[in-house]
C-alpha cells in the first residue's frame, strides 16, 4: 500500500503532541483553545443545523429510508 510522507509527517507530529499532554484530551482541547486566544482571531461560533426530516417508505417488505427535501 502507498504511504504519503506529508500525511505520516502529520500523523508523527499529532503523535508527538498528543504525548506531550500525555494523551489526555481534556487537556488537548484546553490547550487548543488557549493556543486560539493567543492567535487573536475571531472564532466564529455557528449555530447548530435543524435536522433533516427522513421518510421511512416500505418497499418489499423492507423499510428504505429517504430524504425529504
Amino acid at each position: 500500500m502507498w504511504r504519503d510522507p506529508i500525511v505520516e509527517e502529520i500523523r508523527q507530529l499529532r503523535q508527538q503532541y498528543a504525548a506531550q499532554l500525555n494523551h489526555d484530551l481534556e487537556a488537548i482541547c484546553r490547550d487548543l483553545r488557549e493556543r486560539q486566544k493567543r492567535d487573536g482571531r475571531k472564532v466564529v461560533m455557528l449555530p447548530p443545523r435543524p435536522a433533516r426530516q427522513v421518510k421511512t417508505v416500505k418497499t418489499d417488505g423492507q423499510s428504505t429510508r429517504r430524504n425529504n427535501n
